[in-house]
């Protein structure tokens, strides 16, 4: 009887083992985890972090209030909470080293299944994933279409001065105004056009959006200039509207820099003219030119004399 009662016991336990293989086998299917965490997480004053997981059982066995997550963060594991609002979502708040500016973690979940009268204690994880820290992000422009000139607001967080704002690929004239705030004038490029802007600096190149050059007129008086070495003269420039917030930069240049002196052209914000003088320098003969108005371009013949 005992020989009998061994063999009996010898084929259960193979038997069992294998349901048990069986069971743990399938505990991978029973369980979902969806990291809900961005990889890039804009800095905050505070240094806290929300991390979020949703969990959601994918079989009738699981025990609903077995589900334990965790967030494991370098050796250190801590327990989530669910969310007040949402059902199957955890959060955890992490508080980040000063200096560290990225996070390695990984989620793991407890929990247990009940079946044929078995309970079973299971645990279920994902790929260790990574947040970085981004201390420099573009939320807008200030508008997103204007006439060549204008100076245009971009807002944001983490500017340096060294940053610049470019036009399909070609820097532009930008201004550094705080470190959450740049400006930059409209570039003399063809109207009715829409250009991608950018940002770039040392930390790499961020897309800000898209702008629409418009169309604009310009008159100037006089429309001529002859000069003697030294000779002084008025140059007033009238715009056909209102210079917009901040003014309206008038990118005047010339193909005779050594034969005029004059400083820049800015039309005060609210204003439809600015008047600069222009100083005769080294004889020679050229324009004034002024790109994005009119048909494309508006040109001032110049004209330094030898002197007397």
């Amino acid at each position: 009887m005992d020989l009998k009662r061994i063999s009996f016991a010898r084929q259960f336990l193979p038997a069992s083992s294998a349901a048990l293989a069986t069971m743990l086998l399938c505990g991978c299917t029973t369980m979902s985890l969806t990291n809900l965490t961005p990889s890039s997480l804009p800095e905050n004053p505070s240094g806290i972090y929300t991390f979020t997981l949703r969990v959601t059982p994918k079989s009738s066995t699981v025990v609903p209030d077995s589900i334990a997550p965790h967030i494991v963060v370098g050796a250190e594991r801590h327990d989530m909470k669910k969310s007040d609002s949402v059902p199957g979502i955890y959060e955890f708040d992490y508080k980040l080293p000063t200096g560290q500016d990225s996070i390695g973690y990984y989620y793991l979940v407890n929990y247990s299944t009940e079946g044929n009268g078995m309970v079973a204690d299971r645990e279920t994880y994902t790929e260790v994933s990574r947040a970085s820290i981004v201390r420099r992000y573009v939320l807008s422009l200030e508008v997103n279409r204007g006439p060549v000139g204008a100076r245009i607001g971009v807002l944001g967080r983490g500017f340096t001065p060294q940053d610049l704002i470019g036009f399909d690929g070609t820097a532009v004239r930008t201004v550094y105004e705080s470190p959450t705030s740049l400006g930059f004038f409209v570039p003399a490029l063809t109207p009715g056009r829409t250009y991608r802007v950018t940002l770039s600096s040392t930390a790499g190149n961020s897309v800000v959006g898209t702008f629409r050059v418009d169309a604009s007129d310009v008159t100037v008086d006089p429309a001529v200039l002859t000069l003697g070495p030294g000779q002084k003269q008025t140059l007033t420039f009238t715009i056909s509207h209102p210079a917009p917030a901040g003014g309206l930069l008038l990118d005047v240049t010339t193909d005779v820099p050594e034969s005029v002196i004059m400083s820049e052209v800015i039309v005060p914000e609210g204003h439809v003219s600015a008047s600069v003088t222009v100083e005769g320098g080294k004889p020679g003969a050229g324009s004034l030119f002024l790109k994005g108005y009119g048909s494309g371009e508006v040109s001032i013949p110049v004209t330094v004399g030898p002197g007397k």
